[in-house]
C-alpha cells in the first residue's frame, strides 16, 4: 500500500497517529537494518494516560483488547517517525505482545488481537503477521500489556 492508501484507512478509522513515545531506558525505538524495522516494546497510552493493571485482576477483557490496540497505534507511529513514510512498509512480520496478567487468566490471543487486528485494518494483507501473546507477572511502569513489532520495509 501507499503512504495515501494507508492514511486514508486511518482516516476512515477515526485513528490519529501520536508522537512517537519517547525510551523510557537505554535503548532506541527503531532499529531498522537488512531490510527490516525492529520496534522496542510500545506501551499502551489511551487519551494520553497509560493504561496499568492486570488482566485477570483489574483490568477488564474489553479494556486490554483496547490497550494492545494503542500499542498498536505507538508502533505505528514508532514506524512512521523512523521511515518517513508507512507506505514504506512491506509487512508486519511478527508481533509479540506481553500480557500484564494473573496465572488464572488465559485470554492473552485475545488480548493480543487488539494489535493484529489493528495491523490488517490499517495495512491490509501486509498487516497479517505472524505473533506471540504471552501473559507476564509484570511489565514496565505497571502497564497492562506491551507490543514490540518486526516489519520488512522497502529502500528509501
Amino acid at each position: 500500500m501507499n503512504d495515501d492508501e494507508i492514511e486514508k484507512r486511518l482516516h476512515e478509522l477515526g485513528l490519529v497517529l501520536p508522537e512517537p513515545a519517547a525510551p523510557v531506558a537505554a535503548y532506541v525505538p527503531v532499529v531498522v537494518s537488512g531490510g527490516f524495522a525492529h520496534v522496542s516494546g510500545q506501551l499502551p497510552f489511551v487519551d494520553g494516560a497509560l493504561v496499568t493493571g492486570r488482566l485477570g485482576e483489574d483490568v477488564s477483557l474489553d479494556r486490554g483488547i483496547e490497550a494492545a490496540q494503542a500499542c498498536g497505534i505507538m508502533i505505528l507511529a514508532q514506524l512512521k517517525a523512523a521511515l518517513g513514510s508507512l507506505g514504506r512498509i512491506e509487512r508486519i512480520v511478527k508481533l509479540g505482545a506481553f500480557v500484564n496478567s494473573t496465572p488464572a487468566f488465559t485470554d492473552q490471543p485475545k488480548v493480543a488481537n487488539g494489535a493484529s487486528e489493528l495491523m490488517a485494518a490499517v495495512l491490509g494483507e501486509a498487516g497479517r503477521h505472524a505473533r506471540s501473546a504471552v501473559g507476564v507477572p509484570v511489565l514496565p511502569l505497571g502497564a497492562a500489556v506491551e507490543v514490540d513489532a518486526i516489519a520488512a520495509v522497502r529502500p528509501d
